[in-house]
């Protein structure tokens, strides 16, 4: 009986962690879905963000105890750092009346840029998940279900919205990836 509900607590808190990790995903797939974001974008873009949710967790948990010391602070950081470049370079260039030209969603860089972004804080998760003993494979696919799912939802919500924002959506999709940098850094 003991052993079931020690089981049952580490399902919900692999669970909690999956939605918590899945949320950044949604909430940056909102500011990447105001600037404009075509139906199979959103797609590709949550199938490498799921996948990155399952291969960065599944990374951490190689690495162990010794490396979460090192670099958890410094990957939260740098996640931070260029969340806020990119959302400044967004705001500014659309006060500016500019095409944001330095992160193109549709290239193969832009999507390994945000989909990296939006998981790094799974790679310190899965450090941390590494010194518990439970189903890694249930772990890291739990992951990568939320993180895909949620993406897409925010990526679909920031399309709608932005349509209602006009010009002023990609403005404010750029300040949530700021705040959410900034979040990150402190």
């Amino acid at each position: 009986m003991l052993e079931m509900s020690a089981a049952a607590g580490h399902m919900l808190a692999v669970l909690l962690m999956a939605v918590a990790l899945g949320m950044d995903a949604f909430s940056l797939g909102i500011g990447i879905g105001m600037r404009g974001v075509r139906l199979l974008d959103v797609l590709k873009l949550g199938s490498v963000i799921a996948l990155f949710h399952v291969l960065m967790p599944l990374a951490g948990m190689a690495t162990g105890q010794y490396v979460s010391g090192l670099l958890g602070g410094v990957a939260t950081s740098a996640a931070g750092a260029l969340l806020l470049l990119l959302g400044g370079h967004m705001v500014y260039s659309s006060l500016r009346g500019e095409q944001v030209g330095s992160f193109d969603h549709r290239t193969l860089w832009g999507l390994l840029v945000f989909s990296l972004s939006v998981s790094i804080d799974s790679f310190s998760v899965g450090v941390s998940l590494g010194m518990f003993s439970g189903s890694v494979m249930f772990t890291v696919l739990l992951f990568g279900l939320f993180g895909g799912l949620m993406s897409v939802l925010g990526l679909l919500l920031g399309r709608r919205v932005s349509r209602s924002l006009g010009g002023y959506g990609e403005a404010f999709g750029g300040a949530i990836l700021f705040a959410f940098g900034l979040l990150f850094l402190f």
